[in-house]
């Protein structure tokens, strides 16, 4: 759903960490002259549309990381546990078409006791103030509850920037579903972790996914770059990286040593990035 040609940057869920160690990462590409901001379509899911939304709103990012690496003031600390992560997995198990196991997800989560609604949406806001969508391409994934089938959001979707972000960021039975209309929507991640088939017809892809794994591994945002045929490249957590995000996402205690592990982990991958991003001319 990428726009003919041009380049695109994918950015994956991951969590509060993950919206950190992307962060870390984008500015310190930039900080080695590989700016990935200028991307033609940018598409984000759970953490990473918070992410796509910032740079879309024109937020600089040395702004966007200074964010980050802020103290952890009164930020609510969630914790994705086994009986959630077993969901997923029997979800995306389920035989028949994938929708039926997103629906069986989806009304768990309807049913689940989370904080209210307008508590979350609060925290969505204060993450992406920005109402209006950008000019340029932006894709926000999301999932309805009811019918488990996947939705992706864009400015011509008629729904408010800060809705369509706080959808694809509503982790199953952790927070909210989230109300657009007549309907409640889940987290993007639940079609895939970084959906980054979405790319299709742009010319090169920058794909960011702080997580990587799944069940199907056509569902990995390695398989589905491939799949593209167009020069790609994955990055995901380095060692160092893995261990700053530690093992709960959702923790905003690891968030600052997270962003800084990104930033640290670009000086590592930004000749491989700059080669796929701007290729030497002919």
């Amino acid at each position: 759903m990428a726009e003919q040609g041009g380049r695109a940057l994918v950015l994956g869920g991951g969590g509060v960490t993950g919206v950190a160690w992307e962060i870390g990462l984008l500015h310190g590409l930039a900080e080695h002259g590989v700016d990935l901001t200028g991307a033609d379509t940018l598409i984000g899911t759970s953490a990473g549309s918070v992410v796509a939304a910032q740079i879309g709103s024109g937020t600089p990012l040395p702004e966007m990381f200074a964010q980050q690496t802020e103290p952890p003031a009164a930020e609510r600390r969630a914790e994705i546990g086994a009986a959630v992560l077993a969901r997923f997995v029997i979800a995306s198990a389920i035989p028949g078409p994938r929708h039926r196991g997103r629906a069986w997800l989806g009304r768990a989560a309807l049913r689940a006791k989370t904080v209210p609604e307008s508590e979350r949406r609060a925290v969505i806001a204060h993450r992406v103030p920005q109402q209006r969508w950008p000019d340029r391409r932006l894709l926000v994934t999301a999932v309805d509850a009811g019918s488990g089938e996947p939705v992706v959001f864009d400015r011509d979707s008629g729904v408010p920037l800060t809705d369509a972000v706080g959808a694809s960021c509503a982790v199953p039975i952790v927070w909210p579903p989230v109300t657009i209309g007549d309907r409640r929507y889940l987290d993007g991640g639940m079609r895939t972790v970084a959906n980054v088939d979405l790319a299709a017809g742009a010319d090169r892809v920058v794909v960011i996914a702080p997580l990587s794994r799944a069940l199907r591994r056509s569902d990995r945002p390695q398989a589905q770059a491939a799949a593209l045929g167009v020069p790609s490249i994955v990055l995901t957590p380095d060692p160092p990286a893995l261990a700053a995000i530690g093992r709960n996402v959702l923790d905003p205690a690891n968030r600052v040593a997270s962003a800084h592990a990104g930033r640290a982990q670009a000086a590592r991958v930004a000749d491989r990035v700059r080669m796929i991003w701007t290729p030497p001319a002919a």
